[in-house]
């Protein structure tokens, strides 16, 4: 009998959203949390203690004394670039948390590193693993809706100044690299990229509407143009007390819609908040379909009340890129997918900049996000 293959896992950076990916690796019976690396040895030494694993003070060290397969990088977004290339330099794979980087430059360095050594790299966007954003992408390639002409993103949700006060790098250009197109949106972009394909061109527009506090965007809208000919809006913001919701919508030329609500009520915050409502399909007008919602929201609303879905979902993510790694495989999310959320948010930034539309590929000059 063939022995299962235990992979080593390990983790850079170790805020709030690493101990989420920590309990997913607990509950993954073919892996191991080998080693942990912070910015702060103190920091990880606290983190290890808690997981029973080994605190180290570099990537490179981490990798290769504990035989490390994949590195989970959960590093603030600007600081990704180092530690992910370490990583991959020293031989592991690599799955980076949302998004790939607030920059496009350290997007393509990380790829090219990953793909010098010839290791994997994704990007974490679990909402995919989400059931009803899943039956969203199944009916548009089943051809239910026939060619996708219409992606709405609608996310009305809410950042206080507590949130924005409980870590220093949070609300600035320099150190956080944007807001909420950002930090809170790229799960929406995500799916609206994985809906409906490649970007042509990109009108966008952002404000800060209420946190004078920061200097970042709170708000911010766009039309989009895909290659594919279909149209899209984006209308994000975290300027709605507590939090409205969060939908991505698809509407196809044969007139049927279908749409899931990723994120209802007052929106997740890792290590303050829990997912408050569960994702559900909340359009769906496929013929012969109509009535299926009801039965579709009962099953989803059992595996919500089943499992913690702030960590079942990353569990989900990570299972899938061990796969990748196991059969040679690209996993669902890849860090090409992960750099097109990039270039969307740096394009919408761009055009506010200039008040014009952005033609895509979006090429800004490296070391600018397009603002």
């Amino acid at each position: 009998m063939k022995q299962e293959r235990i992979f080593n896992i390990s983790i850079a950076g170790c805020g709030k959203v690493a101990h989420l990916h920590a309990k997913a690796i607990q509950n993954i019976p073919n892996a191991r949390l080998a080693g942990v690396w912070s910015r702060t040895y103190t920091t990880a030494k606290d983190f290890a203690s808690v997981y029973k694993t080994k605190a180290y003070t570099d990537v490179s060290t981490m990798v290769i004394e504990n035989e490390t397969d994949l590195v989970i990088i959960c590093t603030p977004h600007p600081f990704h670039k180092k530690p992910a290339i370490e990583a991959a330099e020293a031989g592991a794979s690599i799955l980076v948390e949302k998004p790939l980087a607030s920059d496009l430059g350290d997007c393509d360095a990380i790829i090219s590193a990953c793909r010098v050594k010839n290791v994997k790299i994704g990007v974490v966007s679990q909402r995919r693993w989400y059931s009803p954003s899943m039956r969203v992408k199944k009916a548009i390639d089943d051809g239910k809706i026939g060619k996708p002409v219409l992606a709405t993103i609608t996310m009305l949700g809410w950042r206080d100044r507590d949130y924005y006060d409980a870590d220093a790098w949070r609300g600035t250009w320099k150190d956080e690299g944007g807001g909420v197109l950002v930090n809170q949106s790229p799960h929406q972009l995500d799916l609206m990229l994985w809906y409906m394909g490649d970007i042509d061109e990109v009108y966008g527009l952002w404000r800060n509407l209420n946190h004078p506090y920061i200097e970042v965007d709170d708000t911010a809208l766009a039309i989009v143009k895909f290659k594919s000919g279909a149209i899209g809006n984006i209308l994000v913001s975290n300027s709605q007390k507590p939090g409205i919701f969060g939908k991505v919508h698809v509407h196809g030329e044969n007139g049927a819609s279908v749409g899931v609500q990723t994120d209802g009520g007052a929106m997740f915050i890792a290590g303050r908040s829990g997912v408050a409502e569960p994702p559900v399909n909340d359009l769906w007008t496929v013929p012969g379909e109509e009535k299926m919602l009801a039965g579709w929201v009962k099953e989803d609303t059992e595996i919500f009340n089943r499992y913690d879905p702030t960590v079942y979902y990353m569990q989900c993510q990570i299972e899938d890129f061990l796969t990748a790694i196991e059969n040679d495989t690209d996993p669902m999310v890849t860090g090409e997918a992960g750099r097109k959320t990039v270039e969307l948010f740096s394009a919408i930034y761009r055009s506010t900049s200039d008040n014009a539309p952005v033609k895509f590929p979006f090429k800004p000059e490296y070391g600018s996000s397009g603002r």
